[in-house]
């Protein structure tokens, strides 16, 4: 069939279409690529991705092509699943003929649920969905396919056998040939990563048991399977020939260093490319392997350090010790590794005093920028179940963003309340960057390079303005 994929429009400078752990307006507008959508599209012939958000394209500009195709993919995530919905509605009443499904985390763990709120969706496609798209664009009766839950001739939903997960990474075409065909890649930038870069995976799953974690609990599972080191290398020296503007490669593996010794492969190798490039790592890497990931073109790493408090990281089954943290913190520091560190206010066990606890422990290890995120409690996940039956969160009012995409706080407990954790973000913000030191290294940066100090300017005003829209869901 002529397949279209798609990111559908929606809240402006939403990011919800690639591997974000949350889908949601960022703090600096920034696109990660949509690597979901892409791998299934590789899959299918003269299929084509359109990815409506980064690239700025309008509901109806996406109507207009909906007689162009027998067959249009959306993903989607819970933030986006009504609007996701409306655009489907969209493209049916031009096309009517139109068969339409979804993929995506919301639609993995609530097949029933998703069809039953949205009876203009024919299909969806569990868990890991990559060849269960592949056989509905080929026309395989929907009654075969494994892992799909779709409406039968009747109008009622069948829910078939679930597929086998995959083991092997490597029969899946490469990501980037898509990325060529149907993106512009300087539509999609990173406050932290160069610009332009490529980001990509190398594997899926991660061994960790995070309780807030999206990806493991709903698509990737918790084994890390991996390509091979030959297929990745291969994969980016496509990308040298075919996007030689690119100034670094992401590897959006939920934790690429999961495997120590195929991670030092993978970076020999890369440098002998003379790449630079950077990944997500769990905060216990030895200092060894970060010397040779070092000497071989790492320049950051996407670091999830969460909270401070051990009581917090022991509750969110993190796997992690605070001082562990701390000296794999000072050695990137020590080795000239940049750090992207993430925080998350209002996981359970939190409270005034550890959120303060908290914002030491960032000021104190010092990661070279940081985001902060609200507990967001997704249905499939183990911290969702752990909050409903706790009563930490309102199943009527369980949103995750308001109507502007801006994050919300949908946890609260008997000692903080929604209003406390919200306001919690912008006092971390605030206190992690307004301090002398940082400012006195950001201007230090901005002032050795005009590029820099243009691009430092423009996110500090749509930071300012992020700030804005937060005190207006507030």
């Amino acid at each position: 069939m002529r397949t279209l994929f798609l990111q559908a429009p929606t809240f402006d400078g939403f990011d919800g279409g690639a591997g974000s752990r949350y889908q949601a307006k960022r703090e600096i507008k920034s696109f990660w690529y949509p690597t979901w959508l892409a791998q299934p599209a590789a899959l299918v012939p003269n299929s084509k991705l359109i990815d409506a958000p980064p690239h700025n394209i309008k509901l109806d500009e996406v109507v207009a092509q909906a007689k162009d195709f027998d067959l249009v993919v959306l993903h989607t995530s819970v933030p986006s699943f009504k609007s996701d919905v409306k655009c489907i509605e969209a493209l049916k009443a031009a096309n009517p003929k139109l068969i339409a499904g979804l993929i995506g985390a919301k639609v993995a763990v609530d097949a029933a649920g998703s069809m039953a709120q949205a009876p203009v969706v024919d299909f969806v496609a569990r868990n890991e969905f990559d060849f269960t798209v592949k056989e509905v664009a080929e026309g395989v009766p929907m009654a075969q396919i494994k892992g799909l839950s779709y409406r039968d001739a009747n109008g009622v939903v069948v829910h078939n056998e679930d597929r086998e997960i995959m083991t092997d990474m490597d029969q899946l075409p490469f990501v980037t040939s898509v990325y060529k065909r149907d993106l512009e890649m300087e539509k999609y930038f990173i406050g932290y990563l160069k610009h332009p870069y490529i980001s990509f995976y190398s594997g899926r799953g991660c061994k960790s048991r995070c309780t807030f974690c999206l990806w493991p609990q709903t698509v990737g599972g918790h084994t890390y399977r991996t390509r091979s080191v030959a297929h990745v290398i291969e994969e980016i020296k496509y990308c040298l020939k075919e996007f030689p503007q690119t100034k670094e490669f992401f590897f959006d593996d939920d934790t690429f260093t999961d495997n120590l010794p195929r991670a030092e492969e993978i970076a020999r190798e890369l440098g002998k490319l003379g790449v630079t490039w950077s990944c997500n790592a769990k905060a216990n890497v030895p200092r060894e392997t970060l010397k040779v990931l070092k000497e071989n073109g790492l320049r950051l790493l996407l670091v999830g350090y969460e909270s401070g408090n051990q009581k917090i990281l022991n509750n969110i089954k993190k796997g992690m010790r605070v001082e562990v943290a701390e000296k794999f913190t000072k050695d990137c520091h020590d080795l000239g590794i940049a750090i992207h560190g993430t925080f998350i206010v209002g996981l359970p066990g939190e409270t005034k005093e550890t959120i303060q606890e908290t914002i030491a422990f960032a000021k104190r290890i010092n990661p070279h920028t940081i985001q902060v995120s609200l507990a967001a409690p997704y249905p499939g996940t183990f911290l969702y179940k752990q909050a409903v039956e706790n009563g930490w969160l309102d199943v009527e009012n369980a949103e995750l963003v308001d109507e502007n995409g801006v994050q919300i706080a949908p946890l609260h407990y008997p000692h903080l309340s929604h209003s406390e954790i919200f306001s919690a973000v912008e006092e971390f913000y605030k206190k992690f960057y307004f301090r002398a030191p940082k400012i006195a290294s950001i201007v230090s940066e901005m002032v050795r390079s005009p590029d820099m100090m243009k691009r430092r300017l423009r996110e500090g005003v749509e930071f300012w303005h992020f700030l804005r829209d937060r005190k207006a869901a507030a």
